[in-house]
């Protein structure tokens, strides 16, 4: 890695620093109530222990082939690796034990999959439910009004937990507009919270990415995934 890659980085992780800084405070929380995760799809495992050398405690990874492939390289002794992509219920085995929290689950299929394995492996598995909350075609994610139907399985369901609420809202031309779908969704995370649910807390509302993690962070968000703008854009060859 080149001298300026790791001064790039260095700028781009201060830089994300001050901003999440500044959002948490104008929405009346403290710094340290906001997870920083790196979304490390296409990253090489140097650059991403370079973050973690920096500071950064929270990896995610969007594909499971990569995430294997790059596993024995991360410094896990200082970083929390999780997944945030779409999840296959057929890749299930391959992930369950190595990851900290799944991000992505939309299907009682997916869920009961994560189930079983966990209990293969003697493992809890914690996970977030994502939720499609621009209702895009496109997208993964179970509709807003299927979720409590979701938790109602899910809840019943051994060495599973879900832990909160994912989305990715549809891309907007504007920050007004992508603030009526994460208000939405703060909206749906504070009603699951007061409901006292078994199994189902609502610990991490996971919303906002490089383009609009700060308006995520206005609207309630504690976790925001920042990729691009860590590492730069992404190459795809």
């Amino acid at each position: 890695m080149t001298e300026k890659l790791y001064n790039d980085i260095e700028y781009n992780y201060k830089l994300i620093e001050e901003r999440i800084t500044e959002a948490a405070i104008k929405s009346g929380r403290a710094r340290d109530e906001i997870t920083f995760l790196a979304a490390t799809k296409t990253v090489d495992a140097e650059r991403i222990n370079y973050a973690i050398s920096l500071g950064l405690k929270y990896i995610g990874e969007n594909k499971v082939q990569e995430l294997l492939s790059k596993y024995d390289d991360y410094d896990l002794e200082n970083a929390s690796l999780q997944f945030i992509g779409h999840l296959q219920s057929n890749k299930v085995r391959q992930i369950v034990g190595k990851v900290d929290l799944i991000q992505s689950v939309d299907s009682v299929k997916l869920a009961k999959e994560i189930s079983k394995q966990s209990l293969k492996n003697n493992v809890n598995s914690d996970v977030l439910v994502e939720v499609n909350i621009g209702e895009e075609e496109s997208k993964s994610g179970i509709k807003a009004e299927q979720l409590y139907e979701l938790l109602d399985e899910i809840k019943n369901f051994d060495n599973i937990s879900v832990k909160g609420l994912m989305c990715i809202p549809p891309i907007c031309d504007s920050p007004q507009k992508i603030l009526k779908f994460f208000d939405k969704m703060n909206n749906i995370f504070i009603d699951i919270s007061g409901k006292n649910i078994d199994n189902i807390s609502m610990d991490i509302l996971s919303m906002g990415m490089s383009a609009d993690y700060y308006e995520a962070i206005l609207s309630g968000a504690n976790m925001v995934r920042v990729g691009s703008s860590l590492f730069g854009a992404r190459d795809y060859k």
